[in-house]
């Protein structure tokens, strides 16, 4: 991903919502099946971290991002942002950028 694309990412994902948080719990299969399914519906996400959380927002994201073969965009602060181009609902196109 270039800094090109990553920068028009990063705008789409500024007003979206918070749609999982990472809390105390291990990142489990469960919720990368989630985010993966949500990921193929939406393409761009925004997760949070939470104050208990064993994960650093950083780590969060890069092992998220490896279960769902996906690409982490931002992390700042305690939330994050993954894209993956969706295989059915292609919204993103990052060709033009």
């Amino acid at each position: 991903m270039t800094s090109k694309q990553r920068a028009y990412l990063k705008k789409l994902a500024a007003d979206l919502d918070t749609i999982f948080q990472v809390g105390k719990g291990e990142i489990s299969e469960n919720m990368v099946t989630q985010i993966a399914n949500a990921l193929e519906a939406r393409e761009l996400i925004k997760l949070r971290v939470l104050d208990n959380s064993a994960y650093s927002p950083r780590e969060a994201a890069e092992e998220i991002a490896a279960r769902t073969a996906s690409e982490v965009v931002l992390v700042i602060g305690s939330r994050f942002v993954l894209y993956r181009a969706s295989e059915k609902h292609h919204k993103i196109d990052l060709t033009a950028v």
